[in-house]
């Protein structure tokens, strides 16, 4: 849920990247905060174990345009990957504004994939939020590697709905889509809040 903050002249919008273990949200944050200007960024904070895996989230605050005069700020979080923090994960998609869910996209893991996004849709309906209603994409992460499923396999996979959602094709880890996905989450965003106020 959007903060707005009348006497700083600021807004502040959730986005949260959502998906089954080492799909590449951490990867998509860490090539924003690469990407983004060093005035319009705050560090990167990251909660790792030895194996390397994001523990609870990460944290990337990143300035962008403004609103009348109201300057928007875009908090970035990830959920872990495995499914026993899932408690973790209801903890940080609390109150968001956006999803991304970051879809690894080689065959191997489509059920993964599939376990992640029933996840996603439980949570969300548990703290009574609606789905069709919260900006989200879909990004088809990991395509720079060999045995990927076709898009249309994965559209069919976890984008049969009535509503299509948004999708891009990406490699967090060559920095290919990471901005576009984060462009059309944010301009979502953005126009939800427009809309709503």
């Amino acid at each position: 849920m959007s903060v707005v903050n009348y006497a700083k002249k600021e807004i502040q919008f959730k986005i949260v990247y959502y998906g089954c273990g080492l799909c590449g949200k951490t990867t998509n944050l860490q090539k924003v905060h690469e990407c983004a200007p060093a005035k319009a960024k705050g560090n990167l904070t990251s909660l790792a174990t030895s194996q390397d895996r994001t523990l609870f989230f990460d944290f990337l605050p990143l300035q962008t345009m403004s609103i009348e005069g109201f300057v928007t700020k875009f908090q970035m979080y990830t959920v872990p990957g495995q499914v026993k923090y899932n408690s973790t994960r209801k903890l940080v998609l609390r109150n968001c504004d956006g999803i991304v869910f970051c879809v690894d996209s080689q065959v191997t893991k489509t059920q993964e994939n599939i376990e992640s996004w029933q996840n996603l849709l439980e949570n969300v309906k548990e703290q009574k939020m609606d789905i069709a209603e919260l900006p989200h994409v879909l990004q088809y992460n990991k395509r720079d590697l060999p045995n990927v499923a076709p898009k249309q396999y994965l559209d069919y996979v976890l984008n049969n709905g009535a509503k299509r959602i948004p999708t891009f094709m990406a490699s967090a880890y060559t920095g290919e889509g990471v901005i576009e996905t984060l462009n059309a989450i944010a301009k979502l965003v953005l126009q939800d809040f427009i809309e709503k106020h």
